[in-house]
């Protein structure tokens, strides 16, 4: 028998996931993320969040898909933000025009370089320098929209590309929660030590702010081994094994998928982790599957 979460422990707080989205670069990849959208709004996550892609290349499409999800869903919506190619007006108006559209929930990033990650980062002339000061400019804007707005950031439990090592990393996550960040989402990884050192070192270093585990849902094997290249995540083994000869037949890829994004869960579960961010990849199969393996149910889903 399959177990589930909420058979693990019944009497547990209740779990929460939230759900990461990127928007659409064609009419036909719209249609698709509306169905997933559609699909996954009665697992009633926390939150859903839209992408930016490198450089800032999908803001506009990133803006639609923010109001649309605001405007027609009963999804809290959470729109990414980021200092790459803007003046800090330019990114203020933009945070301007998501309050309005009733989007009250930014991720607070630095962003990529418009050349991809990898590449080397210069700030933007009269441009945010990184998250830190991107995240007290939201704070300074207009105070009553900076207390109002709940800002979550990123954070990476297995160092990022650019670091120079664990003080530096831990002290600059300690730096966006003194600037005003509410939570942290951290970068996909596969073995649950891996967060639990990294909760530990962040603690040590005066982190209190959630760090929620940030958990991919990326059934293609090359692509995935790609995406952790550049963000520096390690992929195991086992993993690795698992997908071998799968090449060519999605459905038993996608179980695996599932599978191994819902066995994590369960570890981290078991040891205190409620919150759950999941990055779809923009399919609601696999999104949906691995909550049905949590014990997660749909339900009824309110006129927006």
């Amino acid at each position: 028998m399959i177990r589930t979460l909420n058979q693990v422990d019944r009497n547990a707080e209740p779990l929460r996931v939230s759900f990461e989205f990127f928007p659409p670069k064609s009419e036909v990849m719209s249609t698709r993320l509306w169905e997933t959208i559609k699909r996954l709004e009665p697992m009633a996550p926390d939150f859903v969040s839209v992408t930016y892609g490198a450089g800032g290349s999908t803001r506009e499409r990133t803006h639609e898909t923010v109001r649309r999800i605001a405007a027609e869903t009963t999804l809290r919506a959470a729109a990414h933000l980021t200092c790459v190619s803007a003046t800090k007006e330019e990114v203020l108006a933009i945070a301007e025009e998501y309050w309005q559209a009733g989007v009250k929930h930014i991720v607070a990033l630095r962003g990529d370089p418009p050349a991809g990650m990898g590449a080397a980062y210069e700030p933007h002339p009269g441009g945010f320098a990184g998250s830190v000061d991107l995240i007290h400019g939201l704070r300074a804007h207009r105070p009553e929209l900076g207390k109002c707005f709940e800002i979550s950031v990123s954070c990476y439990p297995e160092l990022h590309p650019e670091t120079r090592g664990w003080d530096a990393e831990i002290a600059y996550l300690k730096a966006k929660q003194d600037a005003g960040a509410d939570r942290a989402i951290t970068q996909f990884f596969f073995e649950p030590e891996v967060y639990f050192e990294f909760l530990e070192r962040a603690r040590a270093g005066g982190v209190t702010l959630p760090i929620v585990p940030g958990i991919m849902l990326q059934p293609n094997f090359t692509g995935l081994k790609r995406i952790a290249g550049l963000c520096g995540a390690s992929v195991p083994h086992w993993l690795e094994r698992l997908y071998e000869g799968l090449e060519e037949d999605d459905e038993t890829r996608d179980l695996v998928t599932a599978t191994v994004a819902a066995e994590l869960c369960h570890k981290l579960h078991e040891r205190g982790v409620r919150d759950f961010h999941f990055y779809t990849l923009n399919r609601a199969s696999l999104a949906l599957s691995t909550c049905r393996l949590l014990g997660l149910k749909p339900q009824p889903v309110k006129a927006a």
